[in-house]
């Protein structure tokens, strides 16, 4: 049965989407089957993959809103292991379509439920918002990872985001815990983000996670190419990342069939 990860944080810019895809891709690469849940009104996750928001028809909003079945709604992406439940402009209209709907919170929790078990691991990407699709995701995941940038802000929301995983645990989702905090656009060269990543540790102790994601051209890049950047360039800092946030996931979910990095960067760059 798989491992529902939800990626949140209200605060924007943070790498919430880049984290969502690019873990999703390098768990499939790890040959880990999995699926990518948009949430997010944006519709970036989507056009990360290379699927056209303005031209899928059928996808988070519609689900939610019982208008299709979530099999339907399921597509592949071109990355080894990877299906995507994708998002399309139309899901801004779900906070308020389902404002007055019956169980509104667990739309999706039981929408997931019927699909779980044909994947190892469904990761969520969550919008930059507490509102009702994000408390879904919070609400039908197992377990929720939050990005921090190494910036001055770091810590801004944060509290608020706890709070709410804590309300979501006292009634609608007890099992829910948290997966870390994943410090993300870390500069080694700046002395700002050498102290918000040991303001971190300090605060937070374990539940902060071992890897940290440095800030990386490529990973920037490869969005606009509608790939992730294990696909767009394997051998970057970014990729090397987020293979090790990959491996640690893992570990930490005791999936220690972890397999050999350097047969699958072969096979990738042919």
């Amino acid at each position: 049965m798989g491992k529902i990860i939800a990626i949140a944080n209200q605060k924007g810019g943070v790498g919430k989407t880049t984290t969502a895809i690019n873990l999703s891709a390098c768990l499939g690469v790890l040959e880990y089957k999995t699926l990518l849940v948009d949430s997010d009104p944006q519709a970036n996750a989507t056009s990360g993959v290379g699927i056209d928001p303005y031209t899928s028809e059928v996808g988070t909003y519609e689900v939610l809103t019982s208008r299709a079945d979530i099999n339907s709604a399921i597509i592949p992406t071109t990355s080894p292991n990877l299906d995507i439940l994708p998002a399309n402009l139309d899901l801004i209209g779900a906070e308020i379509d389902l404002v007055e709907a019956e169980q509104r919170e667990l739309k999706l929790q039981k929408e997931l439920a019927s699909i779980k078990d044909q994947y190892d691991f469904i990761v969520i990407d969550c919008a930059p918002s507490l509102g009702i699709v994000t408390l879904n995701a919070l609400t039908a995941a197992d377990s929720v990872m939050i990005p921090v940038q190494c910036e001055y802000f770091a810590l801004e929301g944060l509290g608020k985001l706890l709070n709410t995983v804590k309300i979501v645990q006292g009634g609608l989702n007890p099992k829910l815990c948290i997966e870390g905090i994943l410090l993300t656009m870390y500069d080694t060269r700046l002395r700002l983000a050498n102290q918000v990543v040991d303001e971190v540790r300090v605060h937070f102790q374990d539940l902060v996670l071992d890897t940290v994601i440095h800030r990386n051209t490529r990973l920037g890049e490869a969005p606009s190419h509608g790939e992730s950047i294990i696909t767009h360039d394997a051998t970057c800092k970014g990729s090397v990342n987020y293979l090790n946030l990959a491996r640690e996931v893992l570990q930490k979910n005791k999936l220690t069939q972890l397999r050999d990095e350097e047969k699958f960067l072969t096979d990738l760059l042919g």
